[in-house]
This record gives structure tokens, C-alpha cells and sequence, in this order.
């Protein structure tokens, strides 16, 4: 029998939320739901001004800062936008709901395997994972998977597609406009949101095997505007290349000539539903990705470190039989969900 507050050594969890990339098109408004094209990703050569922080000395010394701004700062970039005859920016995805949360794909402790499975399936007794659920399909309403690309756009709109409904024997769709719902809470519903989300809950509490979303989203940006795919990360040990002069300053994601945006980036937005972090209200007002410690990278801060709200700790309390609040229960299964490895191997 394991032992109270037993760990193990080898733990891990399979995604539930499986996305493909997601492709841009361009189109017009009146003529989305027939005419689009591939955007591609073109590389084009800028001239820039030296806009860097400089040294205190160089600053202070007349003859050295005209010096130094008047160096060209030459860049070869790669852009993406729409043609000058289109207004409307398509991003297309598929995203798959797995069942078997319940289940850890790797544990190497009978008994405490054990534990984790009644711990999940007390949980979606109870719940049905309705409230996930729900929040999923919020982030699919609200278009937040748009990123950057939603902020200025005159007009929003997202297609939803269950492309696979055994249980139904048809597909069905739901149309939403995602100015309709907030991006720093979960409040407002309406029937098409709760529809989606007991669907994308049912996936996730085993009632059906998997389901099939074909999600599009759709935004009004003016013509010839620039796009924003995701942007290809550039390793360390390049920056310090001999053919630095020649490298690229920025290289956007493209798939199958197209630009794109990394399946990544897509599951990072239709998982950002913690609302559950103890700042949330206080000092910060949005939801964060589900992360094990609450990481926001972009503002160097973990939510979640330092005061035992994070997954770990959770996770072992929960798992031991020990109370922890509803919400706190939903952050836990929100993780798992999200997959990773959560062994306390030292190795």
C-alpha cells in the first residue's frame, strides 16, 4: 500500500487538446466563405535607425552619439500580409478532445496510479468537466487563438464545425462573434457557448471517444494589411553566427506555403483560462495559460510560485485525500489535461 504523500519518480499525463497549426488566408469580407488564397511569408531588406539603449559615455559625448547613429542598422526581415484588393484575414485549425483524462500514460507506482485515477474520476463524477468545458469554447468564441491579429480588426467572426459527431450522426456548426465575450473572464455565456462546451466536456469525460472542431476565425483588418503568423524563434548560439551581417533579424512560421501560426501558440490561447491564481482581481485582471506554476513568460513572473497554489502542490494534496476548493480541483484537471511529465525524478 503506498504510503501518505508517497511520490513517484516516473508520472506523466497525455494532451487532451490536440491542435494542428493554423493556416492564413487572405479574402474579402462578402466573399469569405468562398474566395481565399494562401498568404506566403516574403522576405523584404529595411534600412533602421540605431534605437538601442547606448552607453552613458556615448551619449554624453556629442561626436561619438552622431557617430553611432548615423551607422546604418540594415535588416532582412520576413513579412506576411494580405493583397491590396483583400480586407480579411482567415486562420484555420483542427482541434481534437481526447477522453481518458483519468489515466496517466506513464506511472511507475501501482498503488498510487490507483490514487490518481479516483482522484480524476471522483472529480468528473461530480463535475463532468463541465466548467473546462465551457471555458474552452469561450476561447474559441472569443477568437483569442487571433492573437495579435484581433486587436484593430473592425469585425470578428469564428466558425466552429463538429466535423465527426458519431453520437449525432450529422455535423453541426456554431457561428459566434467574439466581440460578444470578454477575453478577461468566463461570465458571459449564451446557448451556442454552452452547447460547444457540454460537447467539448462530454470528449473530455470519456461519454464520447474524441471529437473533431474545424475552427476558422475570421477578422476585418483593411486592405493590404499586415498579418501577424507566429514568428520562428532564433537560438542563441546564431545570434553570435560569422554570417550575422546576412541572417535574418526576424523569420515568420510558414507550412505548406503559407504563413501559419504554430499549433503551440493556438493550444497556449485556448488553455488560457486560469482565473483560479490568488492575483487574479488583485494586481492582474486577465486569465494565464494553465502552467504548473502560473509562468507568464512575456512578464517574468510565475503567478503561482511561493504560495502553495501551484500544481505540484496541489496535485500531492488532492491525490492524498486532503481538501482542496472546488476551483482548485478545476486548475489541477486543467493540467493534466494539458499533458507533461510529473515525476519527482531527481535524475
Amino acid at each position: 500500500m503506498a504510503k501518505t504523500n508517497e511520490r513517484v519518480s516516473v508520472l506523466a499525463y497525455e494532451k487532451k487538446l490536440v491542435l494542428s497549426d493554423g493556416y492564413f488566408y487572405g479574402t474579402t469580407w462578402d466573399a469569405k466563405d468562398s474566395k481565399t488564397e494562401k498568404i506566403p511569408v516574403v522576405e523584404k531588406a529595411v534600412r533602421g535607425t540605431i534605437s538601442n539603449r547606448l552607453p552613458d559615455t556615448t551619449v554624453d559625448d556629442p561626436a561619438k552619439m552622431h557617430a553611432e547613429v548615423n551607422k546604418p542598422n540594415l535588416q532582412t526581415v520576413d513579412t506576411a500580409s494580405l493583397k491590396p484588393d483583400q480586407d480579411t484575414l482567415k486562420v484555420t485549425f483542427t482541434l481534437k478532445v481526447l477522453s481518458g483524462v483519468l489515466y496517466p500514460v506513464a506511472c511507475n507506482n501501482e498503488n498510487r496510479y490507483k490514487d490518481f485515477v479516483a482522484m480524476a474520476k471522483s472529480y468528473i463524477d461530480k463535475t463532468g468537466c463541465s466548467e473546462l468545458g465551457k471555458r474552452y469554447a469561450l476561447n474559441l468564441a472569443n477568437g483569442r487563438f487571433l492573437w495579435k491579429n484581433r486587436v484593430g480588426a473592425e469585425k470578428l467572426q469564428v466558425k466552429v464545425t463538429l466535423v465527426d459527431d458519431k453520437n449525432q450522426g450529422a455535423s453541426r456548426q456554431w457561428i459566434f462573434d467574439p466581440y460578444q465575450y470578454s477575453l478577461e473572464n468566463f461570465d458571459a455565456t449564451d446557448s451556442s457557448v454552452v452547447e460547444l462546451g457540454q460537447i467539448i466536456a462530454e470528449a473530455l469525460a470519456g461519454k464520447r471517444d474524441y471529437i473533431i472542431l474545424n475552427v476558422e476565425g475570421y477578422a476585418l483588418m483593411g486592405l493590404g494589411q499586415e498579418v501577424y503568423p507566429s514568428q520562428e524563434l532564433i537560438p542563441d548560439k546564431d545570434k553570435g553566427s560569422a554570417d550575422k551581417k546576412n541572417r535574418k533579424s526576424k523569420i515568420l512560421y510558414q507550412s505548406y506555403g503559407t504563413a501559419a501560426m504554430h499549433s503551440q501558440k493556438l493550444g497556449n490561447a485556448i488553455r488560457t483560462i486560469d482565473t483560479w491564481y490568488p492575483a487574479y482581481g488583485e494586481d492582474w485582471n486577465r486569465p494565464i495559460s494553465v502552467e504548473t506554476y502560473g509562468t507568464v513568460s512575456t512578464m517574468g513572473r510565475a503567478f503561482r510560485g511561493n504560495n502553495k497554489k501551484d500544481f505540484y502542490t496541489l496535485f500531492d494534496a488532492w491525490s492524498n485525500q486532503k481538501n482542496i476548493s472546488d476551483e482548485e480541483k478545476d486548475y489541477v484537471m486543467a493540467v493534466l489535461i494539458r499533458g507533461g511529465v510529473f515525476g519527482d525524478n531527481k535524475e
